[in-house]
């Protein structure tokens, strides 16, 4: 489909596509020049009718996207966010762009974004000022129309300007509107993607039945470390309908009903060669710590170590351990792939249109123009959807069956099998206070499993080194990027071994944080979070279950508190209450805000004290979420956020800076309610029980 076509249909009002990009919003700024096109074309089309088409490579995975970045574009043209109609994630349509991951919607496509409509918007003027005959300084413009302020007969529109072609001149950079002319930004604004969604019309991969489609079952190996040596398919190709695709150790059962697909792939034999990691769940840490030691290496320091050590008044050594963890979005990896007239066609549930894209190139050994990835909206990603085994796998069967689609859906027993998990890791910290109780001597951390990323925090501290493993192949899992990768680990081992180091020497948490930080930013924060929770503390354990902690991704500082109950019998930790202060800037649109760190803290708690994958060798153990425990509703909190009036600072993303902080706030709570240091998550009640024994007796 040609840009042309899109924006007819969405001016005919019989089509309404969504697609994600960034908007640069004032004051953001840019962070990096990418490859992004200079032609602000690239990004707007102007219909007919005066609608506002907006193209970005970014996808919607239910961060709400689409809705801030049509806010943005709606800004500078002074329209209303209904009138820009989202096209996203189609490599065939959008400006190329970097995965949507990692908070960077509004790091690095908004600004790009915002200078296009910027400029849209200048040019806009200037045609209407040769139209009309009038100054520019004399015009004024509104939801689509341009008049002369003194004589408001003398009109056009951007319909009539435009025409539905491309707009040649151009004019650079155009700043855009300042913060106090700014009437989108920092509106309540409804989501473009909740009434499709709730309706049922929003369309997910698994959604798509094009005809003729055959829906593709993968032979899996029962372990990692093992492949495909031989298969039987006898019996299966007995099922009418049924097709095998073999591609060397790939095999796939093919059906155009694809619950007769899966049950003709559970009658094929096969047999599988390989080698197992030989290493479980229980004896990871110390796989991880023996594997890593030789290549450990120091990646910042500061100050005398054994200096800062003499100083100590007050010593702790700690350990840390976080398991492997799922994304577990609620879709599975669903893709549909057709291979036509020489070009791969693949609809996806992706976060990295253009990356995966380039996988399929790659794999079918194809040019990037002979393939085309359509992003639909996506059930969840949180990093698990950066890369597209499944779409690629989709890419490989069709390449074999021309003009016939193919679509792969992993069950849940494959999402769980085939994730690139959360890695699991282990941080040690020896640390120490002085005689005054109010600055830090020395921290020494080392780390393995993951990298030292965000370990630093503004604490002042007069000696401190960070080790990390330079260790190819250190997991023996397949693990990947997982909501503010290495921060979340690196954040538990530090907030904990503060609040260990603030219960030894008699100070309360929030005395001691104050002492050390050195951010006026971040000591407002945390002065807003303690105010606004009711909270006067004091050093604990005080039996009353509160904790504090705080974290960082990039320019964005949260402050979370939490509020546990500890059932002392069986172990179970309930959270009560839970609050974060999150600084990340001017805040867009404060809705979609509130819910991305309401979605985070939620989606934390189960991270902190219930999801691990258990595996033996390469066999994973969990197979769905009767034993990988999503919280439930009755697990979560009483949940409130706060956000400082920060419009000076430049927008910064929201996805990854509240979950930094959840589980060292809850940890540090359960200490706060019995006394006992939990160092590993999740705690379960297992590991609570077990912590409690740990605890001197009065």
């Amino acid at each position: 489909m040609k840009r042309r076509s899109f924006l007819q249909g969405v001016g005919a009002g019989a089509l309404t596509l969504f697609f994600t990009g960034p908007a640069g919003a004032a004051p953001i700024v840019p962070t990096r020049p990418g490859a992004y096109p200079e032609d602000f074309n690239a990004f707007l089309k102007i219909s007919a009718d005066g609608r506002v088409g907006c193209f970005v490579g970014k996808t919607e995975i239910g961060q709400g996207a689409m809705t801030v970045l049509a806010m943005l574009v709606a800004e500078e043209l002074e329209l209303d966010p209904a009138q820009v109609d989202m096209l996203m994630g189609d490599t065939d349509l959008c400006p190329w762009d970097l995965p949507t991951g990692g908070s960077l919607t509004m790091w690095q496509t908004a600004p790009v974004l915002r200078g296009a409509a910027a400029e849209a918007r200048a040019v806009l003027l200037g045609m209407a000022s040769k139209a009309l005959g009038a100054p520019v300084a004399s015009l004024a413009l509104k939801d689509g129309a341009i008049w002369v302020k003194s004589a408001p007969k003398r009109r056009t529109t951007f319909g009539e300007l435009v025409k539905g072609q491309k707009m040649e001149r151009h004019l650079g950079k155009v700043k855009p509107k300042p913060l106090a002319e700014c009437t989108v930004i920092g509106r309540r604004v409804p989501r473009k993607d909740a009434l499709p969604k709730v309706t049922g019309a929003a369309k997910y991969a698994g959604d798509l039945r094009f005809p003729g489609t055959l829906h593709a079952c993968v032979l899996r190996p029962p372990a990692h470390g093992l492949v495909l040596a031989t298969a039987d398919t006898a019996a299966a190709e007995r099922v009418p309908g049924v097709r095998i695709v073999r591609d060397g150790a790939f095999l796939a059962v093919l059906h155009p009903q694809p619950d007769t697909a899966r049950k003709a792939l559970a009658l094929v034999k096969g047999t599988f060669e390989g080698t197992e990691p030989d290493v479980d769940d229980g004896r990871i840490y110390q796989y991880l710590l023996d594997k890593a030691a030789p290549g450990q290496r120091v990646v910042s320091s500061r100050g005398d170590l054994a200096a800062g050590e003499k100083r100590a008044a007050t010593v702790v050594e700690g350990e840390y351990r976080n398991a492997y963890e799922s994304h577990a979005t609620l879709e599975p990896h669903t893709s549909v792939a057709k291979w036509e007239e020489g070009r791969m066609t693949v609809w996806s549930c992706t976060q990295s249109p253009f990356v995966l894209r380039d996988e399929v190139a790659t794999a079918l050994k194809l040019g990037q123009d002979k393939v085309r990835i359509i992003a639909q909206f996506v059930g969840g990603g949180f990093g698990g959807k950066l890369v597209g085994p499944g779409a690629v796998e989709a890419a490989r069967i069709a390449q074999k069956i021309p003009g016939v689609p193919i679509q792969v859906a992993w069950n849940r027993e494959e999402d769980l099998f085939l994730d690139g998990y959360r890695p699991a890791a282990v941080v040690k910290i020896r640390s120490g206070l002085d005689a005054a109780r109010g600055g830090i001597t020395f921290w020494d951390s080392i780390v393995a499993g993951v990298s030292q990323g965000e370990a630093e925090f503004p604490y002042e501290m007069q000696a401190t080194r960070y080790q990390a493993p330079a260790v190819p192949g250190l997991h023996p899992l397949k693990i990947g990027a997982w909501r503010a990768p290495n921060a979340h680990t690196n954040a538990f081992a530090r907030e904990s071994q503060l609040d260990a180091l603030a219960a030894k020497a008699g100070v309360d948490p929030v005395t001691l944080r104050r002492r050390l930080i050195n951010d006026a930013r971040v000591l407002r924060l945390l002065d807003l979070a303690v105010e606004t929770f009711g909270w006067d503390p004091a050093p604990g354990p005080t039996g009353r279950g509160i904790g504090l902690a705080c974290g960082a991704w990039r320019q964005g500082f949260v402050v979370a508190l939490a509020e546990v109950r500890v059932d002392k019998s069986t172990g179970k930790v309930r959270a009560q209450r839970f609050l974060e202060a999150v600084d990340v800037g001017l805040v867009v649109n404060p809705d979609g805000a509130r819910q991305q760190v309401e979605g985070a803290i939620t989606m934390c708690i189960g991270q902190a004290l219930s999801e691990e994958i258990r595996f033996k060798g390469g066999r994973i153990l969990d197979k769905n979420f009767d034993t990988y425990l999503l919280p439930r509703f009755s697990a979560i909190p009483r949940i409130q956020v706060v956000f400082p009036d920060n419009p000076g600072m430049p927008t910064q993303g929201i996805g990854e800076p509240p979950v930094v902080p959840v589980a060292a706030a809850l940890a540090n709570a359960v200490f706060d309610a019995t006394g006992a240091r939990v160092t590993q998550v999740p705690f379960t009640p297992e590991r609570v029980l077990e912590a409690l024994k740990r605890v001197p007796a009065k």
